[in-house]
């Protein structure tokens, strides 16, 4: 046997050692397909996808479909939360990586979003013509102060099969006082400096995969505070500041209404495997969601190499911040962790200031369009004082959630990573390479 197949054997054992006891001594939280309760298949229907309406491969059911949803309706529902929340809305973007080594990078956008096509939701994406904008993003930087003053563009448009076009993306540079269409990153690659890639930004398009019920599962956690910070200072829409416990910071917000009585949250789990006719060259083999089984927000995200390897872990916590959306679709998320696991970086983002936004005609002519940025003026006066500024106050590691689902999750972790994780657990905070505590 070679010693990286000998390993492989090795570290799944190793993980169970190091992190805790093993799934059996634990209580077991997840179901396979074949266990979900009567009770969730109200919400939830085990068969494969229904009859297709005239493009060939959209569901003749019209979103937001009717319970119980299917997988592929499901992956349809989650085009409803991307990192972007799909309604008109100002905001402050907040964003930062640290590395295994404790380099800390940050950043803050000041974004304008317009959806175009309609008022909330993600209708214009899914049954708009192949090339048309479905959203239009402009983003000020105003940190690091080397960055003061760029700005960004994003037309993004409905794909087709004979239109693979997923954005057009314009940049403007202080420096060089121009602007210039950039080529799209790579949908399946991370930006510099971070774990998110393009897709992780706006979201699959559900007709792109294959979708699959693989069970249930019961979550207690996604993003995870250190104990080193315990409080956070956070904007409300008009730049009004408040100090918000980070313990108190519920996974689904104070308004969701579907807590269990121990505080945790009943999901549905799905896989995302790209189809070969619409993505050949997408290197990501799986992808992994929870959502909650009530309105189908995604709170862990997994993804996987064509090989079944974990690559990265995306959790979030969600917030109902638009009131004027039907019952579930107002939610998006204000805090998000994400960690490669391979690198051992972690990146985290949060959404501070929101506001929504009610742009007249002139707006949507003028702000979104390239040649606005050159003159520099930053319509968004949002403030946000949520940089973490210290790297040992970063985020914690996501959970691994080692045993479940072990046909459809891989985790073969060095140990290195699961050394430092083991550590992070026992310290509250996250530890890094070298690092001896006291």
């Amino acid at each position: 046997m070679s010693s990286k197949n000998l390993e492989r054997r090795i570290v799944p054992i190793f993980l169970c050692l190091l992190i805790g006891a093993s799934v059996n001594a634990a209580e077991v939280t997840w179901k396979s397909a074949n266990e979900i309760s009567q009770e969730a298949l109200e919400r939830a229907d085990l068969k494969g996808p229904g009859p297709r309406d005239a493009t060939g491969y959209l569901p003749e059911k019209k979103y937001p479909f009717t319970s119980p949803l299917n997988a592929e309706e499901i992956g349809y529902r989650l085009m409803n939360f991307n990192h972007v929340a799909s309604w008109a809305h100002m905001l402050a973007d907040c964003y930062g990586s640290v590395t295994k080594e404790g380099y800390l990078t940050e950043g803050i956008t000041l974004g304008m979003i317009d959806n175009v096509g309609s008022e909330g939701g993600p209708e214009a994406r899914i049954y708009g013509s192949p090339g048309d904008v479905f959203q239009r993003w402009n983003y000020y930087y105003t940190y690091p102060p080397k960055s003061e003053g760029e700005q960004q563009v994003w037309h993004l448009r409905r794909t087709g099969r004979d239109e693979p076009t997923k954005l057009d993306f314009f940049v403007y540079s202080p420096s060089l006082r121009r602007v210039r269409r950039q080529p799209p990153p790579r949908r399946d690659a991370q930006f510099p400096n971070s774990v998110q890639t393009f897709d992780d930004i706006v979201g699959l398009e559900a007709w792109e995969f294959e979708w699959t019920l693989i069970g249930s599962d019961i979550l207690y956690s996604t993003v995870r505070f250190p104990s080193n910070r315990p409080m956070l200072t956070l904007a409300r829409a008009g730049g009004r500041f408040y100090e918000q416990e980070a313990s108190k910071i519920r996974m689904m917000g104070d308004d969701y209404p579907h807590y269990r009585k121990d505080d945790g949250i009943d999901t549905f789990v799905v896989t995302a495997v790209p189809r070969g006719d619409w993505l050949p060259k997408y290197r990501i083999g799986r992808v992994v969601y929870w959502v909650d089984q009530h309105y189908f927000f995604p709170l862990r995200i997994e993804t996987y190499d064509r090989e079944g390897e974990l690559l990265a872990i995306q959790v979030r916590m969600g917030e109902r911040q638009n009131p004027n959306l039907p019952d579930g679709h107002g939610y998006t998320n204000p805090h998000s962790a994400y960690w490669d696991v391979r690198l051992d970086l972690v990146t985290y983002s949060a959404h501070d200031s929101m506001a929504l936004a009610e742009w007249t005609k002139e707006e949507k002519e003028t702000l979104f369009n390239p040649d606005f940025m050159r003159r520099r003026w930053n319509r968004n006066n949002a403030k946000s004082q949520v940089l973490i500024r210290d790297p040992k106050k970063f985020h914690l590691r996501p959970e691994i959630l080692e045993g479940r689902f072990p046909t459809y999750r891989s985790i073969n972790l060095s140990p290195e990573v699961l050394a430092r994780v083991n550590a992070q657990n026992a310290a509250g905070r996250l530890v890094f390479a070298g690092e001896k505590l006291e």
